[in-house]
């Protein structure tokens, strides 16, 4: 059991299914209090019924409040979890980029317009970003999806730098593949870079309360992203020639 999860009131977006899923489990099972979120209302339902949880359905932007209402008036880790998973290039539709945005970046800014007071004012609460990969390094066929990740990385970041001093911790998820419905909808560009290396929904838990206990802010299911992050940042042309490759290889392919 991890100590700073027992009896908590957790929040989990996105949590009908995947990694959303698997994170309401974990935290139920080390004894936190635990609201279950979805766009899906019967799935919501039907992980909060599995778990002994409560299902606040609806847009992850809009549910803050009776989320906290539901946990008797605290949130203590809320877990921005819900994602889209947009395809496509710079041609991509005003209307793909401004909805990637509102779900995989504007959504984790609403949640902490919300969460940020009460917080900084007790000196304590917890913050978990479901990024991905495609946040640190970039993801082929999916520019909507691999600029809003960064944001939301980013976001995650400033929010650990602004706030750790005063009992905010932060944490930014980025797996690779996860065998989730998101993954089946990357198609071919995802058959290629992401299928070979997935993973189950549980190991990114499992991760996620390695971090915890370990207080990092950055959790790597799959441990090999350091190294290709370490790349992109000291040899920026090595890695988008290596990438390139990647992208060569996929347009073969179509």
């Amino acid at each position: 059991m991890v100590e700073a999860i027992q009896d908590a009131g957790v929040v989990v977006t996105g949590a009908g299914g995947g990694i959303g899923a698997a994170l309401a489990r974990r935290f139920a099972a080390e004894g936190a209090r635990v609201v279950v979120n979805d766009l899906d209302a019967a799935k919501a339902k039907a992980v909060a019924e599995e778990i002994g949880a409560i299902a606040v359905p609806g847009d992850a932007s809009t549910i803050v409040a009776e989320a906290r209402d539901a946990l008797g008036g605290t949130i203590d880790v809320y877990c921005a979890n819900a994602g889209l998973p947009s395809a496509g290039s710079e041609s991509a539709g005003e209307k793909v980029w401004a909805l990637a945005w509102d779900v995989n970046v504007m959504a984790h800014v609403r949640a902490a317009q919300e969460l940020l007071p009460a917080w900084l004012e007790r000196g304590s609460g917890r913050f978990v970003s479901t990024v991905s990969a495609a946040g640190l390094l970039t993801m082929i066929g999916a520019a909507p999806y691999s600029v809003t990740k960064h944001g939301a990385y980013a976001f995650a970041e400033w929010l650990s730098l602004t706030y750790r001093h005063r009992g905010v911790k932060v944490h930014a998820i980025c797996p690779q593949g996860v065998r989730t419905d998101m993954l089946d909808a990357t198609g071919s560009a995802g058959d290629l870079v992401l299928q070979p290396t997935a993973i189950e929904p549980e190991t990114v838990a499992d991760a996620l309360f390695a971090g915890i206990e370990e207080d990092r802010f950055l959790i790597l299911p799959h441990p090999e992203v350091a190294g290709y992050y370490q790349v992109r940042a000291a040899e920026p042309d090595r890695w988008l020639t290596n990438m390139n490759h990647i992208q060569q290889k996929w347009e073969a392919t179509r």
